[in-house]
């Protein structure tokens, strides 16, 4: 597939298609939201913030200018009003950069956008596992009756890739009834990070699809996002625990959830980017 560089890319993202091993894309679509929407505006935020911060990364001493392997391909073009073919355009744009050989990094938009990308990777990696960072289990069958929302969407990637591959942590939030559907089909640490080091180890070699809602972190660090739940993650435990991640074989990652009208003083948005900052410096250095 070939394509050409966005003109106003996310810091540091200037590697061309050809030469690139991850392609960060944007995913504005947030019409299942079911509390406050404006994720669809995340991607463009990020990269009219990405001004405003060095490239230089002082935890891993390592520079998006001279470190980066990484292409931003600008902004899908979805349908906000068709859910299905909005899934169908990311499965579509997720699938050929997968059969490029390049590493898919989408920026939602809301949580049901993994789904069209989770679709690609699981057609291209049969033993595909997901590593969930969330506030919100989001295993509900339905939801405001429909399958297909971001309160929805890891019970609708089970249906793809069945019982004990998908993985939760920093969960805090959902009904009963799915928090007991997901104790039978899905392994799930409430509240925190506990137990990912070893999670890590056992599936050292297994692809994996990850998947980090921000609104896993606490709302007084990040209140800009549609649905926030008190009693989150600090920043540096986030990132601690991507940066633990990025060793692993990933397939597929994206970044969701953030709503940049929800936060009017920005730092929200100042938060997303400094963590998309170090996971893809953490990426590329392993792509190494």
């Amino acid at each position: 597939m070939k394509l050409n560089k966005n003109i106003e890319t996310i810091l540091g993202c200037e590697k061309e298609y050809a030469d690139a091993d991850i392609v960060v894309f944007g995913a504005p679509f947030d019409s299942t939201a079911s509390y406050r929407p404006g994720t669809r505006f995340a991607s463009r935020t990020i990269r009219a913030e990405s001004y405003n911060m060095e490239t230089y990364s002082p935890y891993l001493e390592l520079d998006l200018e001279e470190n980066s392997l990484v292409f931003d391909a600008g902004e899908l073009e979805l349908s906000l009003g068709n859910t299905q073919k909005t899934l169908e355009t990311i499965y579509d744009f997720t699938k050929n950069l997968i059969n490029d050989e390049k590493l898919p990094f989408m920026i939602g938009g809301e949580h049901l956008v993994t789904l069209g990308a989770v679709r690609a990777a699981a057609e291209k990696y049969p033993n595909l596992h997901i590593i969930h960072f969330d506030a919100h289990a989001d295993l509900r069958d339905e939801f405001l009756g429909t399958k297909f929302s971001h309160a929805t969407v890891l019970h609708r990637c089970h249906d793809i890739l069945g019982d004990g591959r998908i993985f939760q942590f920093g969960i805090r939030s959902g009904e009963r009834a799915e928090i007991e559907w997901g104790r039978e089909h899905v392994r799930t640490r409430m509240f925190d990070f506990s137990g990912l080091e070893k999670i890590i180890k056992t599936l050292a070699d297994v692809p994996i699809y990850f998947t980090v809602d921000l609104d896993v972190l606490d709302p007084s660090v990040f209140p800009g996002t549609g649905t926030p739940e008190a009693g989150g993650v600090t920043f540096n435990d986030l990132r601690l625990a991507m940066n633990a991640v990025s060793a692993m074989n990933i397939v597929g990652t994206d970044m969701v959830e953030l709503s940049p009208p929800c936060d009017l003083s920005g730092m929200s948005n100042t938060v997303a980017l400094k963590l998309l900052r170090e996971f893809l410096l953490a990426l590329s250095a392993n792509e190494k």
